[in-house]
């Protein structure tokens, strides 16, 4: 892109990071395009809660991109491919945007990395509007690319040394962890991500959910299982089908019995989780979980 265009997009980006370090939640929604200005709960949730450590930090821009989505109706899958390609794929400053149903315009992405004791990526899709062409906010997202001070190469590493060890299912959380450090969006992915989902297609496992676990003489339909950041603990989630969550005392009792089984089942967890989450979903989505620390585990 031009100098000015990229000057303009820095320093945008910079004018959003003070007013988020000022908690000026409302000066961001004047600056925000419409649809998000008009539903900017979550933003202000994630402004509220890095505040204290936006307050503190310096945010440094990384070099941004520009994506141009044509035609006259939202696109269902807008795919951008950004920067130099080589023959095997994406190269070390790429990136490969995925967004779904975006409305034709002008957009760009600009990431910063926070400086701090707890570090954070803070980025930002902007949309150019307006007889000015301003670039104003459409998509504000902060992340911790961390875990109990680890990084994504660090995972990558114990995903390594649990394959060696013979535990596919520690290693393929790990890389699963891995992948969602490395990428401060959602809808991203660069010569990191796509090496690590190349790897961790090599170690997974051929039993992860939906599956049935057995457990208390039940069996369970479990749907999801996955790694979550708590504080600074890494967690292991599990999600399973529940009829009826209302007698949250029986489904307390489900959800430790489906822990207990499935560590039973999978002993190799003890090594990689400080605890596991169940969680009893009913049909309308609304859902009861409880927490079952490993060391409490008997």
């Amino acid at each position: 892109m031009d100098e000015a265009t990229r000057s303009a997009l820095v320093a945008t980006a910079e004018r959003y990071f003070e007013m988020a370090a000022k908690g000026d939640i409302s000066g961001l929604r004047q600056n925000a395009v419409p649809s998000v200005a008009s539903d900017f709960g979550g933003i202000e949730t994630a402004v509220k809660d890095n505040q204290p450590v936006f307050s503190q930090a310096k945010a440094t821009p990384r070099p941004p991109f520009l994506l141009k989505a044509e035609g006259t109706a939202p696109l269902a899958r807008a795919e951008f491919l950004c920067g130099v390609f080589g023959p095997s794929g994406q190269t070390r400053n790429s990136a490969v945007f995925v967004l779904n149903n975006l409305p034709p315009g002008e957009y760009a992405v600009v990431i910063s990395d926070v400086a701090a004791t707890s570090p954070r990526t803070f980025s930002l899709i902007l949309q150019q509007q307006g007889k000015e062409n301003v670039w104003r906010l459409a998509g504000f997202y902060c992340k911790t690319p961390e875990v109990e001070g680890h990084d994504a190469s660090w995972f990558a590493n114990q995903a390594a040394d649990f394959t060696a060890k013979g535990q596919m299912h520690n290693a393929w959380f790990y890389y699963l962890e891995a992948r969602e450090l490395a990428a401060p969006l959602p809808f991203m992915s660069t010569l990191t991500t796509d090496k690590l989902y190349d790897d961790m297609q090599k170690v997974k496992p051929a039993d992860l959910p939906p599956a049935d676990l057995a457990a208390a003489g039940k069996t369970f339909r479990v749907t999801a299982l996955f790694p979550t950041a708590i504080g600074n603990e890494l967690d292991l989630e599990l999600k399973y089908q529940a009829a009826d969550i209302s007698n949250t005392q029986q489904i307390f009792q489900d959800n430790m019995a489906l822990i207990k089984a499935l560590l039973a089942k999978y002993p190799e967890l003890h090594n990689g989780f400080s605890a596991v989450i169940a969680r009893a979903v009913d049909p309308t989505g609304k859902d009861f979980g409880s927490l079952l620390a490993m060391k409490d585990v008997k």
